[in-house]
């Protein structure tokens, strides 16, 4: 039998957390036919790869993407997928790109998540997702996506933007959206408790759209009401939910914020231990920066989001308003909020995404410097940058320690996601996620072992997403691979210079075909929307 392509000489780590042997992997039809031990395995192939003593993993799986327009105008996703990356996970934060069918609704919709998901560059093609899937597969594109079918998109649809509780004809219309983005292959359903309009939510309304979730076994993934100040009742409120509805839960980008939470990570674990204790399947995702990310608005309170784009942009005009804003971050006005700028500081946090003729050379600047520029308020400057931008701007908020997040990366229950946003000078996880978990908490610090690091990028997000045939070198299962050097392998992407391709990751091979070879994109464009 001679097979498509072959990978040998390679050290082996198959990403269920077993050591690391020596062999060859076969490929034949865009899956794995062989996985040989054998030093003489007498495979042949049209096409051999020699990892010479490199390491062969499952394709790593980025468990929280912001990919879900990107990937229409750079169908290459070069910056994830020279990462090693071969899945990408979208519809976080309860942000799905459909169903969507509300009349004039894409445009707002579009205007409110650009700091967050870019603008699409063209045409709107769709409203089911059954359509959006579709339209990815017609773009064509490198690495395979999965999506999730979003919370805050159901609550638009019904409600739009407002400060509105739900009827019941309103939330049974609501669960209908989520029931059909799942009949239409989303892998699960996804919430963002910080951001409009699910801000709004009380715990009933969250907890009778995660009941959708129940016949299919398909996960319910979080941004939970607080990372900071009330984290400890916004993780109770989720684990309930899934108690009451026996469904899996994942929570994005696990983390403790604001000063007053740091090294409480012992408190948290045993939490995410004692709920599995309680029966619930509970996991989380990571990204290994003690800096977060996410579109600028979000700094801004509810209310002042609670309205179309030409409303917000009066509110951010109106000094009075203004003055709101500015006491309810300082003053913590508003119980349950997550008021990022209140727990960080304006001094660390910095504007990004800006391409204005007004802030462009201050990009990456913090908020608190560019007020100091013009001798104006940080509240001021956060509402002239948002005006500036058109309220397409994004933020990189300096809010986590590094002990923090050493010992939430050694949790076995955890796996690792970027969370990228991309445009202008990104966050740089956005092209140094994986290699940097690989590189320095592997290789230089010795967090974690080199096999167990591989599967919290492949088997652990495979296992919490239902991706059964990806995460694992295994016959039969998606020829989905990354070859790398571990004595090499580091993210170069630093916040001052953001858009670096690590070094070090040899070969990407999706379905069977190769994207990456030799550290370089092939140009190959095998990927799809995988339907669950």
């Amino acid at each position: 039998m001679t097979l498509e392509l072959l990978v040998e000489n390679a050290r082996i780590v198959d990403g269920t957390g077993a050591p690391w042997f020596r062999g060859a992997v076969g490929i034949t039809d865009g899956e794995i036919s062989h996985v040989s031990r054998a030093t003489d395995h007498g495979l042949d192939a049209e096409t051999r790869i020699d990892a010479d003593g490199s390491v062969v993993a499952p394709g790593f799986i980025d468990a929280h993407s912001h990919s879900d327009l990107e990937l229409f105008s750079d169908p290459a996703l070069a910056p994830k997928t020279r990462q090693g990356i071969t899945t990408e996970i979208l519809g976080q934060d309860g942000f799905s790109m459909a169903p969507l069918y509300r009349e004039d609704g894409v445009e707002p919709y579009q205007e409110y998540l650009s700091g967050l998901a870019g603008r699409l560059e063209r045409e709107w093609s769709w409203n089911s997702m059954s359509d959006y899937l579709d339209a990815i597969d017609d773009a064509g594109i490198a690495p395979n996506v999965a999506t999730l079918v979003g919370h805050g998109t159901a609550r638009y649809e019904v409600l739009g933007m407002e400060d509105v509780e739900p009827d019941d004809d309103e939330l049974e219309a609501m669960a209908d959206l989520i029931a059909e983005g799942l009949a239409d292959g989303a892998i699960g359903f996804s919430t963002g408790l910080v951001y409009t309009p699910q801000v709004y939510s009380e715990t009933a309304e969250v907890s009778r759209l995660a009941a959708e979730l129940a016949p299919y076994g398909r996960p319910f993934v979080a941004h939970i009401r607080s990372e900071g100040r009330w984290i400890w009742e916004a993780l109770d409120e989720f684990f309930d939910i899934g108690a009451d509805h026996e469904i899996p839960l994942h929570i994005s980008h696990f983390k403790l914020t604001g000063a007053a939470q740091h090294g409480k990570t012992d408190r948290l674990l045993a939490l995410v231990e004692t709920a599995r204790e309680r029966g619930i399947d509970v996991t989380a995702d990571q990204y290994p920066y003690t800096a977060g990310s996410s579109m600028l608005t979000a700094l801004l309170p509810p209310w002042a989001q609670s309205a179309d784009a030409g409303e917000m942009r009066e509110t951010l005009a109106d000094p009075a308003r203004r003055e709101e804003i500015r006491r309810d971050i300082e003053e913590w006005r508003i119980d349950g909020w997550q008021n990022v700028a209140g727990k960080t500081g304006w001094d660390r946090i910095h504007a990004t995404n800006l391409t204005s003729e007004e802030f462009r050379d201050e990009g990456g600047d913090a908020i608190a410097a560019i007020a100091a520029e013009r001798g104006i308020e940080p509240v001021d400057a956060l509402c002239e940058v948002l005006l500036a931008e058109d309220l397409e701007a994004s933020m990189i908020a300096h809010g986590l320690v590094e002990s923090d997040v050493r010992a939430i990366l050694r949790s076995d229950r955890v796996a690792v996601g970027s969370d990228g946003l991309f445009g202008a000078r990104p966050h740089p996880r956005v092209y140094g996620t994986f290699p940097r978990v690989l590189g320095r908490y592997v290789r230089e610090e010795d967090v974690l072992s080199l096999e167990e690091a591989v599967r919290k990028m492949t088997s652990l997000p495979a296992r919490a997403m239902g991706l059964d045939s990806k995460g694992v070198l295994r016959p039969g299962l998606d020829a989905d691979l990354v070859v790398f050097d571990p004595a090499v392998v580091a993210d170069r992407a630093t916040f001052d210079d953001p858009e670096r391709h690590p070094i070090g990751v040899e070969h990407v091979i999706v379905d069977g075909t190769p994207i990456v070879s030799d550290g370089e994109d092939t140009g190959a464009r095998p990927g799809r929307a995988i339907r669950a």
